[in-house]
């Protein structure tokens, strides 16, 4: 990857919390292999971890995850000052709403490599006609400023090629995560380390999730199941971990979580930063979600090898295969999800073959290094007509008599 040696790379997000805990990883590879990393996204209390990685942080006064169209417009605006004041080799933006007003400043903004991942586009085929629509015509007029579509997910990239974006210009690039840091764990001790610190029963079967406290996730069904099977199973401890999101229209008020509290042996344990501990203390991890693109909480408790439980929708299909490392139910189903969670936990053994399934599939289909791989192959596809010229330019020089 010589040829990316000394590049500007800009990367950029709503928040800077995506920044560090999806794409933290992959930022710091791509330093590694010699580039100038730049994380813009609106400022946040992820900055300062950000910066002691060694990358900067740009910020984006009017990125906003609300539905604010004025916002967005002035976003679009102050993106390009950036871009024309940096002057980045490559923009790499990040779906739904800074892959669409980004690429389009890139591009306006004259910035010689664009790329886009496709985290999960924000309508799938089963959504309304008018969504789609929607949906699928902004990312086709924004896909016409980008020189690389990078899909997460194989459905997706179908709906893309369907919409007439060519094929040379997308790059399934599928997900992953740190195999290394989410990996089953060592020992009886660690697990029973893990239950103390979310203070539940070693002896409880613990029923996990990791997600933001919004509704979308499918915690309406998920405290639902837990009622129902509360009374029947006493053993059962659901756990919950992940933090509030007052942006999103659809979050989870504190009242809400009382009311829950009284009715369900539920934990709420709060955003984490020992995460890859957390799943040690897990028998089995749901995630009723209704919207994913790839879910990354889900490919870590595959990773951790634990059994996955989870809707049957485009992303939660790419980490579950239904009845070998996992379970998939229907869309807003408390009663098939209460099922299924039921019958896993009275089947120790095959929970355990489950989750060994699970690690081999992680190991095999969701390492965060071919994420990688893939991601830079991109930046030297999309600067190839530039580095062709300047080294043409390079060995006409080299020709000259001196």
């Amino acid at each position: 990857m010589s040829a990316l040696v000394g590049k500007r790379l800009l990367h950029v997000t709503t928040v800077d919390m995506s920044l560090v805990l999806l794409l933290g990883p992959q930022l710091r590879a791509f330093a590694d292999a010699g580039m100038e990393v730049v994380g813009v996204s609106a400022p946040g209390p992820f900055v300062a971890q950000l910066e002691s990685w060694g990358i900067r942080h740009e910020p984006l006064r009017h990125a906003t995850r609300s539905r604010a169209l004025g916002h967005d417009a002035l976003a679009l605006a102050e993106l390009w000052r950036v871009f024309r004041r940096l002057k980045p080799d490559i923009v790499h933006t990040h779906n739904p709403k800074p892959g669409l007003y980004g690429r389009v400043a890139a591009r306006a903004a004259g910035v010689p490599g664009v790329v886009n991942t496709v985290h999960g586009l924000y309508a799938s085929p089963d959504d309304r006609r008018v969504l789609r629509s929607v949906v699928y015509t902004l990312e086709r007029a924004a896909s016409l400023c980008s020189g690389a579509e990078l899909v997460q997910n194989p459905e997706d990239f179908e709906v893309l090629t369907r919409l007439g974006i060519p094929r040379e210009k997308l790059v399934l690039l599928g997900n992953g995560v740190d195999l290394q840091r989410f990996r089953p764990a060592p020992d009886d001790h660690a697990r029973k380390r893990a239950r103390a610190r979310l203070g539940v029963d070693v002896d409880a079967v613990v029923v996990g999730t990791v997600a933001r406290l919004v509704w979308q996730k499918g915690f309406r069904e998920l405290f639902a199941a837990a009622e129902r099977l509360g009374d029947a199973h006493p053993d059962i401890v659901f756990v919950v971990v992940g933090g509030s999101d007052p942006e999103k229209s659809d979050a989870i008020s504190t009242e809400d979580l009382a009311d829950v509290r009284r009715r369900a042996p539920i934990v709420f344990a709060g955003a984490r930063d020992d995460i890859e501990d957390v799943y040690s203390a897990f028998d089995l991890f749901v995630l009723p979600s209704y919207r994913e693109g790839f879910p990354r909480s889900a490919m870590e408790a595959a990773a951790c090898g634990l059994p996955v439980i989870a809707t049957d929708i485009r992303g939660c299909r790419q980490v579950v295969s239904h009845g070998d490392n996992g379970l998939l139910v229907p869309l807003r189903d408390h009663v098939r999800l209460a099922a299924a969670i039921e019958e896993l936990v009275g089947d120790p053994e095959r929970r355990r073959r489950m989750g060994a399934r699970a690690r081999r599939k992680a190991e095999v289909e969701f390492d965060d290094r071919a994420v990688v791989s893939k991601t830079l192959e991109a930046y030297e596809r999309v600067l190839d007509p530039a580095t062709s010229t300047r080294r043409r330019r390079s060995s006409s020089s080299a020709a000259r008599p001196s």
